[in-house]
């Protein structure tokens, strides 16, 4: 008698112990989180806060405008390769000790 009533005791606050590992009932779950649109956005440009319709209107913009074509140095361009092969050889040879 004195076992089933010390496993029944011991059930019931291992019951409760898991009761207190809940969250609190004002946290807003996770999934109605995820789930919320979002109406405010910043801009890509200079990072200020735009509406939703203002945002869309940016993104039109910048999508209608052509890229702008930069000219780089000579130098630049011969460095931006030299990384590229350096990475290239290292994909293929990673003990070579190339810095």
């Amino acid at each position: 008698m004195i076992k089933i009533f010390s496993l029944s005791m011991g059930v019931f606050w291992l019951g409760m112990a898991s009761a207190e590992a809940l969250p609190a009932r004002e946290d807003i779950p996770e999934e109605v989180l995820r789930a919320e649109i979002i109406t405010g956005a910043r801009s890509p440009i200079d990072g200020s806060p735009l509406t939703a319709t203002e945002y869309a209107q940016l993104q039109a913009e910048l999508s209608a405008a052509p890229p702008e074509k930069i000219e780089l140095s000579p130098r630049i361009r011969r460095n931006i390769g030299l990384l590229r092969l350096r990475k290239f050889i290292k994909t293929f040879f990673p003990f070579i000790p190339i810095r």
